[in-house]
């Protein structure tokens, strides 16, 4: 009888993470920052037939990079398990902390099983905070959070980014974010960080305009549905 093939379970997670960030470079960019209304969510995805960008809850939104079937399956059992905890008990009590959680368990426990192959997404679960609240430090109460693939996250401060660029876009949001930006000026922030990317990186013409990105935001002045998708003709006018 052979001798069983050993693989260290060292040498396995290594691999897994090999893989997913192989894939996760490959995935277009998607940023969330805070402006002075609530938080501004913009992703490169000039396919019109699929979003990166969803509600999930009142005042929670879901964004990810990566494998869209799976990114399809994690905001499906999102939006079922946040009505159901959302009927059975308060509305209140459906929380981006309460669902980053949940994400978290079920990605880890998916990228520590032996025999499964990990999911390859990085997700961003994101809450507008109430009207008028802040911060001891006078910031505004909004609620980004960054799940890895292995179910790994952390809470982000401002501004989040994910997918394959992640280092350039976050060093250029570093040098040119401020507070209080209104919503055209944020806008033109990630369009214009989106296009110095690309046009670092990338050898073909390409150019960042508002038929090629995704847009929506949380407004912590709208009714009890914070969410809002922009169309091409709002983000055109934004930009103008």
């Amino acid at each position: 009888m052979s001798t069983p093939y050993y693989v260290s379970p060292e040498q396995i997670r290594q691999d897994k993470e090999d893989f997913v960030r192989r894939g996760i470079a490959q995935a277009k960019e998607v940023v969330v920052l805070e402006y002075q209304d609530g938080l501004l969510m913009v992703a490169e995805n000039p396919r019109k037939t699929i979003y990166k960008i969803s509600e999930i809850y009142d005042r929670i939104a879901l964004a990810a990079a990566g494998r869209i079937a799976e990114y399809e399956a994690l905001r499906v059992a999102g939006i079922r398990e946040s009505e159901i905890k959302g009927f059975r008990y308060y509305r209140e009590d459906v929380t981006a902390k309460w669902l980053t959680n949940l994400y978290s368990q079920h990605m880890g426990a998916v990228a520590q099983a032996w025999d499964s192959k990990p999911l390859e997404i990085e997700l961003l679960v994101c809450e507008v905070g109430m009207t008028g609240t802040q911060t001891a430090s006078g910031q505004q109460n909004n609620q980004i959070y960054h799940i890895a693939f292995d179910g790994i996250y952390s809470e982000e401060e401002k501004y989040a980014v994910i997918g394959g660029r992640t280092e350039a876009i976050t060093e250029i949001l570093e040098q040119n974010y401020t507070d209080g930006l209104e919503i055209p000026a944020a806008l033109r922030l990630v369009t214009e960080t989106f296009q110095t990317v690309e046009a670092d990186t990338d050898t073909d013409d390409y150019e960042v305009t508002p038929q090629t990105i995704e847009v929506a935001c949380l407004e912590q002045s709208a009714g009890r549905r914070k969410f809002r998708r922009l169309s091409t003709e709002e983000v055109t006018d934004l930009l103008s």
